[in-house]
């Protein structure tokens, strides 16, 4: 990948077609997450009529989905009340809808601005902070995925099969971070 850089009004930054099949892959596979989970939603007569969506309730048992969408209000462990649970359910169902489509409206610039066979992206700044989000989400996912934790070594043993990812997850992370760099100076 060609570094990020300011151009005029734009972030510009190059791909190759490797690359370019890497992140879109990606993106693509929390995007259809996130629209299995989307389409998940309760259907309520009272939402359809008013306009406002509900979400489902509990949080997602898949655990990368899990912390791409997290609770929205913490629980005591030791002591969960029924007002707390209620709470948490309550706030579940009114904010995660708009939370999805936040995160599909990312996925989505990205999708729309990374060729497929790769090269030149050219961003304006909303575009790049859409394009940060998204690679958040993305390093969440496969973050969670394969375990990901402070004190894990850069590389594994080879025979270790969650080698050539955390490659993936330590280049992704490299993308996003001079990216970063780029919007704050």
């Amino acid at each position: 990948m060609r570094e990020w850089r300011r151009k005029g009004g734009k972030v510009v930054g190059g791909f190759e077609q490797q690359e370019a099949a890497v992140v879109r892959g990606l993106v693509s596979q929390i995007e259809d997450m996130l629209r299995t989970r989307a389409d998940e939603a309760p259907r309520d007569e009272l939402a359809e009529l008013t306009g406002i969506r509900i979400g489902p309730s509990e949080g997602p048992e898949d655990p990368v989905l899990g912390r791409l969408l997290p609770d929205f209000h913490r629980l005591d462990p030791d002591n969960p009340s029924k007002e707390a649970l209620d709470s948490a359910a309550a706030l579940r169902s009114l904010h995660e809808p708009a939370l999805l489509d936040a995160k599909l409206g990312v996925a989505g610039v990205v999708l729309q601005t990374l060729p497929p066979g790769g090269g030149e992206v050219r961003l304006t700044f909303e575009q790049a902070e859409a394009w940060l989000s998204a690679l958040n989400d993305v390093r969440l996912a496969l973050g969670t995925a394969l375990d990901v934790t402070e004190d894990m070594p850069d590389q594994l043993p080879e025979d270790d099969p969650r080698a050539p990812h955390l490659g993936v997850y330590h280049w992704l992370t490299w993308v996003q971070d001079t990216l970063v760099q780029v919007l704050t100076d």
